[in-house]
């Protein structure tokens, strides 16, 4: 039996086709709720579920490392702003503009992330303090290769869209 605890409802999503039993305790000294969720740990596998966590390290613009454990399949913008940081995406993840731009610190974790393709090439030539190792953060999913991924948040994003070039 696996059991996986969080405080928030997060994990509970990822997992709930494999479910076996939900309960809620209070945590007497903390005044916080946890879910404590049971687990097979057949079940998972027979429904492809894997409970293995990634990390990644986000360097916001103040510097300051902020380390999540996440799953696979996860995008950077989606951790980003599960975690409350400073990134805006704009477009809401369609790849649409480039409020989501990272920098991969280490060039051989770069070459591990699947290819950029055109839309994102395009967005990242409107990115502030673009750099060889630039992505969007919403096109970064996180997978087993990528685990201990440190991407840093540049400076300064830049908003441009289609209405800012409009005739008026």
């Amino acid at each position: 039996m696996f059991e996986l605890w969080s405080k928030g409802g997060d994990a509970f999503r990822r997992v709930l086709p494999a479910v076996m039993a939900i309960s809620i305790h209070r945590n007497q000294e903390k005044s916080a709720f946890f879910w404590a969720i049971s687990l097979q740990s057949e079940r998972l596998a027979d429904l492809g579920v894997m409970y293995d966590r990634l990390h990644v390290t986000i360097v916001d613009k103040d510097g300051e490392n902020h380390t999540f454990e996440v799953a696979a399949g996860d995008n950077l913008l989606d951790i980003a702003q599960a975690n409350d940081l400073e990134m805006e995406g704009a477009c809401g993840g369609s790849c649409a503009c480039s409020t989501c731009h990272v920098i991969v610190e280490s060039d051989d974790m770069y070459d591990k992330i699947p290819e950029a393709s055109d839309d994102e090439n395009d967005m990242l030539d409107l990115a502030f303090g673009l750099t060889e190792t630039s992505r969007l953060g919403c096109q970064v999913q996180m997978s087993p290769e990528l685990d201990g991924l440190v991407v840093k948040l540049p400076q300064m994003t830049r908003n441009m869209q289609a209405s800012d070039f409009e005739k008026r």
